[in-house]
Parts: C-alpha cells; structure tokens; sequence
C-alpha cells in the first residue's frame, strides 16, 4: 500500500457533513479499489481540502473518483516524514517546486531557521512529500497561520499556500 494524496477546491465551502457525505458516497467504491481513507485536511471557509489515502496506487484513488463522478485538482504518491514532536497541527504549508528536491535539503533549511519557528511558537508535526519531490506539504502547529507564514519567510523557506485546517478522520465524522 502507498500513501496517497488528493487536492481538491470547491466553488462553495464545504463542512464536516459535506466531507462525511463523500465520504459515505464513495465508501463502496473505495472498498472495491482497496482505498482506505486515513484523514482529511479542510480549509477555514472549507473551499481547499487535502485527503491522506492508503491505496494500491494513485490510479487506483482516480479511478474510483472517476467512478463517483468526483472533481479533484491532482492525485499523487507521497512519503510520510515524522517531526519530533506527534501531536496534531493546524496549520498547512503547500510548497511546490520547479525541480526536485530532497527532504534533506528543505529540513537543513528549517534546521537553519529554527530560531524563527520557536520565536513565533510554531511547532513542526510532519511532513507529505511527493515521490516526484516537486510537492511538499508540511504541517505544523501554532497560534494562527500568520504565525506560520512569518516564520516560513523569516527563516527563508518556499512556501506557496499557508493555511489553516480542521483536521478530519474517519473515526471522528462516524463515531456512534
């Protein structure tokens, strides 16, 4: 199984009974692609959402999409980085780039403007890094996102998109 990432953006926002009726719709169809749905990442105003799969591969996260008639923005394998610290974050940062890179160099960067995450008290959780090493997503834990992205730019760091998310899981939208 692969880890597997899917972008999507919606003209309208989106809440948590919206993301649990997708999820509902596409739960048989998952199953028949062997997709488990580990946690999703909306946006405040719910308009930018990241799902976390593990799946055979991400044709087989399209396909089933493909199948319920569901719009995506992209769909692409990722690895998972660990921080120290295992507590749940709240805020996002998309980075993209033009060329590969490499965890390492990104995290002797954060090393290097360490100072700057813990003057804003933003705290690392981990990392989704595409296997193409063009599309990064890390998460982290602060006050505010503009907490984050101050950080991120003080401490020179790509960024494209920073933004703050609520943090969904199966577990949650369905409990009894």
């Amino acid at each position: 199984m692969s880890t597997i990432l899917l972008i999507r953006e919606f003209d309208q926002g989106i809440d948590r009974k919206g993301v649990k009726a997708m999820a509902m719709s596409s739960g048989e169809c998952f199953g028949l692609y062997n997709i488990d749905w580990k946690e999703s990442f909306l946006s405040d105003g719910g308009r930018r959402m990241v799902c976390h799969f593990e799946a055979p591969d991400a044709e087989a996260v399209r396909t089933a999409l493909s199948v319920n008639q569901q719009t995506y923005e992209s769909v692409w394998p990722a690895t998972e980085h660990l921080g120290p610290d295992n507590g749940d974050g709240n805020v996002l940062v998309e980075r993209y780039f033009d060329s590969p890179t490499t965890v390492e160099t990104l995290q002797a960067l954060e090393d290097k403007g360490a100072w700057c995450l813990e003057a804003h008290g933003v705290v690392f959780v981990r990392t989704l890094f595409s296997r193409d090493q063009k599309k990064m997503f890390c998460l982290y834990r602060a006050a505010d996102a503009e907490s984050v992205r101050l950080a991120q730019r003080q401490a020179g760091m790509p960024v494209t998109r920073v933004w703050s998310y609520d943090h969904l899981t199966p577990a949650q939208l369905f409990a009894v």
